[in-house]
């Protein structure tokens, strides 16, 4: 800050507020909680019900008891009668109006206990049953659907006239908005307070300059204007106090839409703060999170399960040791720059990444500077509450060869994570950071990066599992391998964590083939393998259902599902239903939604505490992944997944294949390791002017909208693009696929033998005539056409299939012969490659670093297709090192893309690439690029618009492995 901006803050923390709001907006929250369990309440006979006894009882109540104690200790007001009153005195000019009106001053909630504070409930209770003995206190929900209220509401004596039940359908979904558990938490809502005390401040301003904006809050702000609010006679005398008048609360608009009021609201808000205070507004966890996900339910669950002993089930929970692992939201924006050397204004952005490895973060991101570019650009992503962030200042210029832009790196700068949150101590910050410049840069003044962060409180994190079939796979298959249909219904599936490290492995055992009734399953159990060795039985098949856990839990077919669709329930120590889809927290959003629910199943526990449910895990039986959001479901939930696949794969369900997210569109991958244009999810928060309104409406309970995760845009079921032939999902071929982008179709299917290009009878990958009945292995099976322009190849016998395609199989680029290609030794020397030697990858425990291209490094004209062909297989985890010199006069300039989709790659089409290394990173130690996840990769040069990958043949596509399956 400032002098200036920081007197102004000092100033707004200054104001006066009569009323504790840390603790009176945590059972704020409380309160909001037991309501949303309640959900009757939110609609319908329970609501008019609620606000005819609000209007006949509880508040005549009150005002006799504020003129005199008519009860021993606090009232306890009802549930429903206080959401009631909740909703009225969030309109605290109208409550004050209609209190003055109807009982001659303003009832207030002093003396009073909210209803989940009910030491003193019984006392309340004897004197509300006295008063009313013909309305019970607590809501009796057999009256309100049994008779109509409206007739005895219309005869009420005194009664406001204000919309109530509108009111409720506005103040309704804000619990969604602030019920993440970082809300309740001390820390934040402190810093909420005085960001609270902020916001009055700025329309103080306001009202004395007779600026008339409307000011929007972010959550968390608005939680604690809430909070005061709820507190009608100290709301009055404190806004009184500060600016003369009782602060209108306008909740009346809800449309987000660009231009919209809300959206110029917030924008003039953030301005408007920025330049009192000197730092952001925007807040990590305060911000909009899109509308509440459909209820899978409108019936609360009603728990009678008895508890049972659960010592059993935790000792299952202790088969997969797993570390804690939590993560934080985090908001991360660059301000400004000083002391740039000449030449380098306007040029500038900002290359930010974690210094060690990291669950969620382990990529470079680019994000733009808001004093260089004009524009506010605001990242948001998730990390571990670890380490350090580094930001590399970056300028960029055009260079004297053509369609060229060459990039220098000025120096370097860093943030620690763990001077905030290792202990917790701060949730924001923002500081002038003194960047060190970059080896033979030389500046006579420092150069000095404001950059601005926020948080949210440390949380358990979200797991993610998958789960690999093993299969019999040749050492010298090829560097595009993918799981086909299971040769041997014995092998092993594997589970693998975030790393690729296994965790446990799975097996279906039949240790008889019993007699069964048409329907049922008898003598199938499944049996756990940990990486000590150690076999537990994980679940028995009885019957037509399932037991887990030595008969703790169990599992069974839902016949009738009252009409909520939930497939299965497991009971034991908790009720889980099972539902066909995304559900609840796992909803899709955006591009998201083109995905087949048909993949998913989510489970969603049901409990006294969340008797609408809770998801717990989410379950893809298309490619075998599992989310798990809690200890106590790990192993439930991956064995389930388990169960349900081969349930489902006897009624022709095509289980454990590559799904959309593996195959699909490469985008969120290239964001996690570029350093182009683009950054993490991010927001242009772009500023406006004043918003000209009526002067009574000050405020508006509007929020900050931050852009809803983008999710992943896979490609889909069906061929990579465009196949006019396409019965199934998969990557290259699946079961009667037509070929990857327009092929006339296959021969006679393509099924056991699938590989990356073409499994048995597949057609080729692009533009081929097809071909008829290969069998096959490997890339391409034996007899397949070429992946790009072959002719294709008729009947060829079944050969074993090696490095690119098997035997018989046509070239992979622009050939119609019949070609072989062998897989050679690699050449492996501490975990990296050299380009010399025979040391073979399969014998490291890795993860490695590749040079790629080996010693001849990465330059135009040397052939990198066959290099990946030769020195495969590559491992998830494993490091790609580009090594190339800095442009200069003698030495072209090269660059390194990620193409998102295999058509492109083949087309060396840069509009569908993004640049993740630069012309300078080559140099030195070279570019790394970390690969994250089981999918393709395609890479390429995209220097001289795709001259590079054309016809320097600078490109080549890779499918990193889980290690050990070679092993």
């Amino acid at each position: 800050m400032e002098k200036e901006q920081e007197i102004e803050w000092i100033k707004a923390q200054n104001i006066g507020i009569s009323v504790d709001l840390v603790a009176a907006a945590k059972h704020q929250l409380q309160f909001l909680a037991a309501v949303d369990r309640n959900r009757y309440l939110y609609e319908g006979p329970a609501l008019e019900r609620a606000i005819y006894r609000y209007n006949a009882c509880w508040l005549p109540m009150l005002a006799k008891h504020s003129e005199s104690q008519i009860s021993e200790g606090p009232l306890v007001v009802p549930l429903d009668c206080e959401w009631i009153w909740h909703c009225h005195r969030l309109n605290p000019v109208q409550y004050k109006t209609d209190c003055e009106k109807l009982y001659g001053k303003i009832l207030d909630n002093s003396n009073v206990l909210s209803s989940v504070q009910d030491s003193c409930k019984r006392q309340t209770e004897e004197t509300w049953n006295s008063l009313y003995p013909e309305e019970p206190y607590d809501l009796d929900l057999r009256k309100v659907f049994s008779e109509d209220i409206s007739e005895r509401s219309a005869r009420l004596e005194k009664s406001t006239k204000y919309d109530l039940v509108s009111a409720v359908k506005r103040q309704s979904p804000f619990f969604y908005q602030v019920s993440r558990p970082h809300m309740n938490h001390d820390l934040f809502i402190e810093g909420a307070v005085a960001r609270y005390k902020g916001f009055l401040h700025l329309i103080k301003r306001n009202r004395e300059k007779s600026v008339k904006r409307f000011c929007v809050p972010t959550y968390d702000v608005d939680l604690i204007w809430h909070t005061h609010q709820l507190h009608p006679v100290s709301y009055c005398k404190d806004l009184n106090e500060l600016m003369g008048k009782v602060l209108e609360h306008d909740d009346m608009d809800s449309d987000r839409t660009k231009g919209k009021k809300l959206d110029v609201g917030f924008s003039g808000t953030t301005k408007q703060w920025e330049e009192t205070f000197g730092i952001r507004y925007w807040k990590a966890g305060a911000m909009h999170r899109g509308s509440a996900p459909c209820p899978v339910t409108t019936t609360p669950y009603k728990s009678s399960m008895m508890s049972k002993d659960v010592a059993a089930s935790i000792e299952y929970q202790k088969l997969i040791q797993l570390p804690e692992v939590k993560s934080v939201e985090v908001l991360l924006e660059c301000v400004e720059v000083r002391n740039l050397p000449e030449g380098h204004k306007g040029s500038l952005f900002v290359a930010f990444s974690k210094t060690q490895n990291d669950y969620f973060f382990n990529v470079k991101r680019r994000l733009s500077i808001l004093s260089e570019s004009g524009e506010k650009q605001v990242a948001c992503f998730q990390c571990e509450p670890t380490g350090e962030l580094v930001f590399e200042l970056i300028s960029h210029s055009p260079s004297h060869l053509p369609m060229i832009r060459t990039y220098k790196t000025l120096g370097s700068t860093s943030l620690s994570l763990q001077d905030f949150l290792v202990p917790l101590s701060k949730l924001d910050a923002e500081k002038w950071l003194e960047v060190v410049p970059s080896s033979g840069t030389v500046n006579s003044k420092p150069i000095y990066l404001r950059v601005a962060v926020s948080f949210t409180i440390p949380a358990l994190a979200q797991r993610t599992f998958n789960m690999v079939r093993s299969r019999p796979l040749s050492k010298s298959s090829c560097f595009l391998p993918l799981p086909g249909k299971v040769v041997d219904a014995k092998n092993l599936t594997h589970v693998i964590d975030e790393t690729g490290t296994k965790l446990i492995s799975l097996q279906m055992r039949h240790p008889e083939k019993a007699k069964a009734r048409e329907n049922t399953i008898l003598g199938k159990e499944v049996i756990g393998i940990t990486k000590s060795g150690k076999i537990s039985a994980l679940a028995k098949s009885v019957g037509t259902g399932w037991t887990l856990m030595d008969s703790h839990w169990s599992l069974h077919r839902e016949k009738n599902s009252n009409g909520d669709g939930h497939l299965f329930v497991l009971h034991g120590e908790k009720m889980v239903k099972i539902f066909h889809g995304r559900k609840l927290d796992y909803e899709p959003k955006h591009c998201d939604k083109h995905k087949s629910e048909q993949d998913f199943m989510t489970l969603v526990e049901f409990s006294a505490e969340n008797p609408y449910g809770k998801a717990v895990a989410l379950l893809d039986l298309k490619s075998g992944c599992v989310q798990v959001k809690e200890e106590w479901i790990l192993v439930l939930g991956i064995t389930l997944a388990f169960i349900l696949s081969d349930m489902l794969k006897k009624e022709g369900y095509d289980i454990f294949a590559v799904n959309a997210k593996v195959m699909g569109s490469v985008a969120e991958e290239i964001n996690e390791n570029h350093d182009s244009h683009e950054g993490v999810k991010t927001t242009n928060l772009t500023s406006s002017g004043v918003t000209e309104v009526e002067q009574n409406n000050d405020v508006a309970e509007g929020h900050a909208v931050m852009p809803k995760k983008r999710g992943d845009c896979g490609s889909g079921c069906g061929d990579v693009t465009r196949s006019e032939v396409s019965a199934g999902c998969g990557s290259g071929c699946g079961g009667g696929c037509g070929s990857m982008v327009k092929s006339g179709g296959c021969g006679s299917g393509c099924g056991g033998g699938c590989g990356s290009g073409c499994g048995g009878g597949c057609g080729s990958m692009l533009k081929s005539g097809g071909c008829g009945g290969c069998g096959g292995s490997g890339g391409c099976g034996s007899g397949c056409g070429s992946m790009l322009k072959s002719g294709g190849c008729g009947g060829c016998g079944g050969s074993g299939g090696c490095g690119g395609c098997g035997g018989g199989c046509g070239s992979l680029f622009k050939s119609s012969e019949n070609t072989s290609v062998s897989t050679a030794n690699k050449d492996w020397q501490y975990g990296n490659y050299t380009g010399s030697g025979s040391y073979h990858l399969n014998k490291t425990k890795g993860p490695n670093k590749i040079v790629v291209g080996g010693s001849e490094k990465w330059h135009f004209g040397f052939n990198y297709t066959d290099w990946a062909l030769k020195n495969g297989p590559i491992y998830i985890k494993d490091t790609l090192v580009f090594k190339y010199e800095p442009p200069s006069d003698t030495i072209r300039p090269h660059s390194v893309y990620l193409f998102q989709d295999f058509r492109s790659f083949l087309n060396c089409d840069l509009s569908r690439a993004r640049m993740v290394g630069n012309q300078t990173q080559g140099g030195g130690d070279g570019f790394e690029f970390v690969l994250q996840r089981w999918r393709p990769y395609y890479f390429a040069c995209g220097e001289h618009d795709g001259l590079h990958c054309k016809d320097g043949l600078m490109r080549f596509p890779v499918f990193p492995m889980f290690r050990g399956w070679h092993q």
